[in-house]
C-alpha cells in the first residue's frame, strides 16, 4: 500500500513536468538536445549509459549477421555513442537524428573518427529510405530506443523506410525498452519519488514525447511477415545512467530483434 500511495503522490509532479513538453515531437527533441550540457555515464542524457555490458548483448548478433562490407546506419543516434562504437567495427557508419542539436553534438564528440558520419534526417518521413539508399546503397541498420517513443503510424513508416535501406543484403538490429507496467511504475523503478525526481528523468519529462513499450507483439505489427523475416529476438537489458545514491548500474527491461528483408516482398531493391 505504501508503494501505491507513493506513486499516487507522485502524480501531480509528473503532470506538471509533462505539461511543459512541446506537442510537436521534432520541436521537443530539438529543445531537449539543445539543453544538454554533459553526456556519458554521469551526464544529462537518461539513456546514454555507454555501457559495455549492454553493447556485449548486441555484439555477437552484429558480428554474425551484419555483412561487414556494407555501411551501417544508426537510427536516432542522439549524441552518437553507438555510432562511435559501430565505427570501431565497420568501415563506414552514418548516424542520423531528427534533431540538428543532437547531430552537432554527435559530430563534436566523434571528432577524429573519420568513418563516423552524421546527418540530420527524420527517418519516419516518406523519402528517407530512398535518400539513405541513394547515399549508401544497401546498408545494415542499428536502432536503439526509437520505436518505443513513436506513435503507431510513425513506427510503420520507419519500418517501411528501413525495408528500403536494407534491400536484399542488409540486416536490422533493434533494441527497445519494454517495461510492461504503467508510466508511474516505470518512473519509480528508475528512482523517482514524491520528494525527488532525478535530473535526467526530469529533463525527459519536461521535454520529450511520452514513451511506451515495444516488444514482440508490437514488432510483429510494425514489421509484417510479408516484408520481413525475423532471424532472432528476445529479452535485453537497456542500461540507463545511474540515478541512485550509490551510482550502481540501472537498467530497464527491453526487447531486441534481428531482421532481414523477406524474399519476394515486392519492395524495390
Amino acid at each position: 500500500m505504501s508503494k501505491l500511495w507513493d506513486r499516487i503522490l507522485l502524480v501531480p509532479t509528473v503532470v506538471r513536468l509533462a505539461s511543459r513538453a512541446p506537442r510537436n515531437p521534432v520541436v521537443a527533441w530539438e529543445g531537449y538536445w539543445r539543453g544538454i550540457r554533459t553526456t556519458g555515464p554521469c551526464g544529462d542524457v537518461l539513456w546514454d549509459s555507454d555501457s559495455l555490458a549492454e553493447r556485449a548483448q548486441y555484439a555477437d548478433q552484429i558480428s554474425a549477421h551484419f555483412d561487414p562490407a556494407l555501411p551501417v546506419v544508426d537510427i536516432g543516434c542522439g549524441n552518437g555513442t553507438y555510432t562511435r562504437w559501430l565505427a570501431e567495427l565497420f568501415p563506414r557508419v552514418l548516424g542520423i537524428d531528427v534533431s540538428t542539436g543532437a547531430i552537432e553534438l554527435a559530430s563534436r564528440e566523434a571528432e577524429g573518427i573519420p568513418n563516423a558520419e552524421f546527418m540530420v534526417l527524420d527517418a519516419t518521413a516518406a523519402p528517407s529510405g530512398e535518400l539513405l539508399r541513394e547515399r549508401l546503397g544497401p546498408a545494415n541498420v542499428f536502432v536503439r530506443g526509437v520505436f518505443h517513443v513513436l506513435k503507431p503510424g510513425k513506427q510503420v513508416a520507419l519500418a517501411a523506410n528501413l525495408r528500403t535501406v536494407v534491400g536484399d543484403s542488409g540486416r536490422v538490429l533493434l533494441a527497445e525498452t519494454n517495461f510492461r507496467g504503467n508510466s508511474l511504475g516505470y518512473l519509480t523503478e528508475l528512482g523517482a519519488t514524491r520528494q525527488r525526481i532525478p535530473l535526467q528523468l526530469q529533463r525527459a519529462l519536461e521535454n520529450l514525447p511520452r514513451p511506451g513499450h515495444f516488444g514482440a507483439s508490437e514488432r510483429h505489427g510494425v514489421f509484417p511477415d510479408s516484408d520481413w523475416r525475423m532471424i532472432a529476438d528476445g529479452p535485453v537489458n537497456i542500461e540507463v545512467v545511474p540515478m541512485n545514491a550509490g551510482g550502481l548500474s540501472q537498467w530497464v527491461p527491453g526487447y531486441y530483434a534481428l531482421l532481414s528483408g523477406a524474399e519476394n516482398s515486392g519492395t524495390e531493391h
